[in-house]
This record gives structure tokens, C-alpha cells and sequence, in this order.
């Protein structure tokens, strides 16, 4: 049987505390054209490899809809989509490595617009078996910005 573990304010503030910092980095490519035509690209290299885009997630219009209902006129991007979607094959190989690579799934890749200029990227994964979903994200954003 499990128990729960309860923990004072006090306990807890020193975990926490002691707790490593762990900060989620990004990588970036540069886009030369429109963010129409970097949405476009992204979806027709993932679609390329036979992969399934399981969801758009229209973050920046989000954002943009939402700013003054939470007290904020900051405008974080023009716009801003995340593009969700997984490999059966590169999953199963990064899982069979370790199943707790399961947190790292479906994987994504953004792409941003911010004063003009167009971005694209996905986040930066962990060493060891998950440097394959990298190097396929990355295949997919090069082949995007390729066009």
C-alpha cells in the first residue's frame, strides 16, 4: 500500500530549496520569409517523413486574446504555433532506452513570429537516447528552412 507523503511548510521549503534548477532551453533557426509560409513549410516536412501532426496549438493567438483578461498589454509574439505530433519508430527507440522518456512525448516544434522577425525551433532535449528526437527535429526545421 502507498502512503501519502506529507511534508510541513517548513519541509517543503527546504526541499525545494535544495532542489536543483533546471531551465528549458530552446533551439532557434532563423526564417527568411513569412510566418504563413514557415507554418507551411514545417507542416509539409513533417508530413514528408510520414509523421502525423496530432495537434496545433495556436499559442500566440492565445496569448494575443487573452492579455487583458489576465491584467497584461504586453504583446509576446505577433504569432506563435506549436505543432505536436510523434514518431513510432524514434519513440519506441528512445523508450526501449528508457521508459521515462515518455515525459518527453509528443514532441513539438514552434514556430514564432516577434517584431518581424519569423522563428523556428522545439526545445532542447537531454543527452543520451533523446538526442535522436533532436536530430530529427532538427532535420525537419532544416528541411523548412531550406525552401
Amino acid at each position: 500500500m502507498r502512503y501519502p507523503v506529507i511534508l510541513s511548510a517548513a519541509a517543503l521549503a527546504a526541499a525545494l530549496s535544495s532542489a536543483p534548477a533546471v531551465a528549458q532551453e530552446a533551439i532557434t533557426f532563423e526564417y527568411s520569409g513569412s510566418f504563413e509560409d514557415a507554418t507551411f513549410a514545417v507542416e509539409s516536412a513533417i508530413v514528408n517523413r510520414g509523421l502525423v501532426i496530432d495537434y496545433t496549438s495556436h499559442v500566440g493567438e492565445m496569448l494575443n486574446r487573452t492579455g487583458g483578461d489576465v491584467g497584461s498589454d504586453v504583446v509576446i509574439f505577433d504569432q506563435a504555433d506549436v505543432f505536436l505530433f510523434c514518431s513510432a519508430t524514434v519513440s519506441r527507440r528512445v523508450m526501449e532506452a528508457d521508459p521515462m522518456n515518455l515525459v518527453h512525448c509528443p514532441y513539438g516544434i514552434f514556430v514564432a513570429e516577434r517584431d518581424g522577425a519569423v522563428m523556428i525551433g522545439h526545445r532542447d532535449y537531454p543527452d543520451g537516447p533523446m538526442q535522436e528526437v533532436e536530430a530529427l527535429l532538427d532535420a525537419i526545421i532544416l528541411e523548412a528552412t531550406a525552401n
